[in-house]
């Protein structure tokens, strides 16, 4: 079976997740894929002190209409920083006969020598980086480490990096809806729709929960 992760701190899930989601899920012929909520992301201090179980909901909310999408709480249960290589390696446990495809934005993956035991992503799982507006895709050779670059070899027909371990990374582009979870919050705190920008369930649960509306 062929899973795909897509964490993130969800502050709130939209509509550009989803369909980053569904192109993964798509292009590489996913059979489920499952959002991940930090629960203590350890590179972004959550804005506004929203809640982990307010979080999940909303993920769970934007993703149940969608058979393919599943949602953990695994690193709330874990307790400590939400580090990938942590979640990853729990993965590689509960999951040890099936292909794991890490689904990140390329901003992170541009700076992923920051990471946590960076190194080791590459032998768990196959890494999706995708191109987000304002968030370029280096060449997927520039951005590694020059350290890990004997560990991988470039295959032109297959437009990936190959991993000494035999998984590969790959560049996800196209996927360019410009939405971002910290511009929905400013227009919850002025007040301004955000509908088309996040699920309607989504949209609901934040004006019932009153979400956002003293965040800073």
């Amino acid at each position: 079976m062929k899973i795909g992760i897509l964490g993130g701190t969800f502050n709130p899930i939209h509509n550009a997740h989803l369909r980053i989601a569904e192109e993964a899920r798509d292009l590489f012929g996913l059979d489920r894929v499952i959002f991940i909520p930090a629960a203590t992301p350890p590179h972004k201090p959550m804005v506004g002190e929203l809640t982990f179980s307010d979080r999940l909901e909303m993920v769970r909310l934007a993703t149940a209409d969608n058979p393919y999408f599943t949602v953990s709480d695994m690193e709330a249960v874990r307790g400590g920083r939400s580090y990938s290589i942590d979640t990853l390696r729990a993965l590689r446990l509960e999951f040890p006969q099936d292909e794991i495809y890490f689904i990140v934005g390329a901003d992170s993956f541009n700076d992923i020598s920051t990471w946590r035991e960076y190194a080791a992503i590459f032998s768990l799982c196959n890494v999706v980086c995708v191109q987000r507006p304002g968030s370029t895709i280096k060449s997927l050779a520039v951005a590694l480490p020059v350290a890990m670059a004997r560990e991988f070899c470039y295959d032109t027909a297959a437009k990936r990096l190959n991993h000494s371990s035999g998984h590969g990374v790959y560049a996800l582009d196209g996927v360019l809806l410009d939405i971002s979870s910290s511009h929905i919050r400013q227009l919850v705190r002025g007040g301004r729709s955000i509908r088309y920008l996040v699920p309607d369930a989504v949209e609901q649960y934040i004006k019932e929960q009153r979400l956002y509306i003293d965040a800073r």
